[in-house]
């Protein structure tokens, strides 16, 4: 019988409002908002470094410098090579219209690609299972010495080491956040039991032990930062439907947001949010409970 009033005047020393209440809610709704940016821009980075890079790995190019008597000669050599490769889907010449807009965003439309010594391209297509590069680099060499591959290597190196590095950021990113969210959070319950440290020291003598009072803190932030941070996503969640297209180009804003199995991220914010808060007000709790000892 005597418990029940103490337990319910330990809950009434959390204040409802004010601002530590306020600081709570709105510092759990902005990390929530901003870890869902975070972990949407490094899946739809990745995602974007990934396609480029698998577009990469599905094209060749070989590239042919031979005197201008020999060029048609060594082009159909080329061409005769491919033919026969396993693992070469198709090949075929670029012309001179598809050179000249390769060559634009450098030299601008009007260059006279038909009237300069560039090499000719041959765009290589590759079969699922794809073709052994340098046993292609050894027949080329043989039947057409000018002509050069470039399996587009060294391209996608830096998209698939962007992929990773943008992962780790977005990871980075979330651990940042959740840092701060901890701190701000202790702030606001260190706060509240300041503020209230005489209510406290009467409850002490009345029989509350500092594991209750540590309890009320933290049952009143656990749940102030459940609600926060599920309306920081779900406002995240909107604003990312609300975003741009590229209207049909290749753009990071076509694939910001979530889908298929990557929605699971979304309910997993707030749950972090919960336990951060939990660990963080009682973390504070005690040690600040100690303290008034």
């Amino acid at each position: 019988m005597s418990g029940t009033p103490i337990d319910l005047r330990i809950n009434d020393i959390v204040p409802p409002s004010g601002f530590t209440a306020r600081l709570t809610l709105f510092t759990s709704a902005a990390m929530a908002f901003l870890a869902v940016f975070a972990v949407a821009l490094s899946l739809a980075s990745s995602q974007l470094a990934t396609r480029w890079s698998d577009a990469m790995a599905r094209t060749a190019t070989v590239r042919l410098s031979a005197p201008p008597g020999q060029v048609e000669a060594q082009t159909r050599a080329v061409l005769a090579a491919l033919e026969t490769t396993p693992g070469v889907a198709e090949a075929r010449v670029l012309t001179t219209e598809e050179q000249q807009a390769l060559l634009a965003p450098w030299f601008g439309t009007t260059l006279p690609v038909e009237t300069l010594p560039i090499p000719r391209l041959i765009e290589v297509l590759e079969t699922a299972e794809g073709f052994d590069p340098d046993n292609l680099r050894l027949r080329l060499a043989a039947e057409a010495p000018g002509a050069a591959l470039d399996d587009h290597t060294r391209w996608r190196r830096p998209f698939v080491a962007a992929a990773e590095h943008l992962r780790l950021v977005g990871l980075v990113a979330v651990v940042l956040i959740g840092g701060a969210m901890a701190a701000m959070i202790t702030l606001a319950a260190n706060s509240a039991l300041a503020a209230n440290a005489q209510v406290i020291r009467v409850l002490r003598l009345v029989g509350a032990r500092d594991i209750t009072i540590a309890r009320a803190f933290v049952r009143r932030f656990a749940t102030r930062a459940l609600l926060g941070s599920l309306v920081g996503a779900g406002t995240a969640v909107v604003a990312l439907m609300l975003l741009p297209s590229g209207h049909g180009a290749e753009t990071i804003f076509d694939g910001l947001g979530f889908s298929g199995a990557s929605w699971l991220f979304v309910p997993m914010i707030p749950v972090a949010a919960i336990v951060v808060a939990y660990v963080a007000t009682r973390f504070a709790a005690l040690r600040m409970l100690r303290r008034m000892a």
